[in-house]
């Protein structure tokens, strides 16, 4: 089966060649040196996966992940910087990016790279949240269901509920949750988010003295369970 992939990365030389040997493996690229044209391309067309350079003119790469995940779109994201940065690798997954890979490297580490990437979300699709889940996505994407029922949520309870169940059963960074729920802000007070996870477990019968869904991991964040 054909795999398609949208790149935004200014080094078009790479690119080509990452174009050429993909190509030896059913991979389909199309890149785009310009990161506003990229960023037109992923909401004009379907793509399995994002390969996305941080060093582009005019936009930084950063910003260009943080916008694909505020808009709630979960194409499956790949770095690739000549940045060493290790602050910029941390914020890249804080943002949502599923793996970072450092420039240089060999075009097989990235094939397997896109292979493990895609092999993750792919068992994801499969698992059955209609039987197996208390909590779950709604099929319109804009509701989440509590044993079937629409859960009555503020802008920023779905945020970080939807992004909670995007990282079911992985232990959430506070910072994390903050960086993915646009309502609120790096500078906002740590206590907001306190106040949206408490305001989440009165509406799923809970409280922090009693926690079945929403685990506090001390001194890390929380992680979510979707079956009490």
């Amino acid at each position: 089966m054909q795999t398609k992939i949208l790149m935004i990365e200014d080094d078009v030389e790479l690119a080509g060649m990452l174009i050429t040997f993909l190509a030896k493996y059913n991979v389909i690229v199309k890149n785009f040196d310009d990161p506003f044209l990229g960023i037109s391309a992923l909401n004009l067309d379907k793509y399995d996966l994002l390969i996305l350079d941080l060093s582009l003119p005019g936009l930084d790469g950063l910003e260009i992940c943080k916008e694909v995940r505020t808009k709630k779109n979960d194409i499956p994201i790949i770095i690739s910087s000549a940045r060493s940065d290790l602050e910029d690798k941390i914020i890249g997954l804080e943002l949502g990016a599923d793996d970072y890979l450092p420039k240089p490297y060999e075009p097989k580490e990235l094939y397997a790279r896109i292979m493990s990437v895609l092999r993750r979300y792919k068992k994801n699709e499969a698992f059955t949240q209609e039987e197996e889940s208390d909590i779950k996505l709604a099929k319109n994407k804009s509701d989440i269901l509590f044993h079937d029922q629409v859960l009555s949520l503020t802008r920023a309870e779905f945020e970080v509920l939807s992004y909670m169940l995007r990282k079911k059963d992985c232990v959430i960074p506070r910072s994390e949750l903050i960086h993915n729920a646009p309502s609120l802000n790096e500078e906002s007070d740590s206590r907001s988010l306190d106040v949206l996870i408490s305001r989440i477990r009165s509406k799923l019968g809970e409280s922090s003295k009693n926690q079945k869904y929403i685990r506090s991991i001390r001194g890390v964040g929380y992680r979510l369970n979707v079956q009490g």
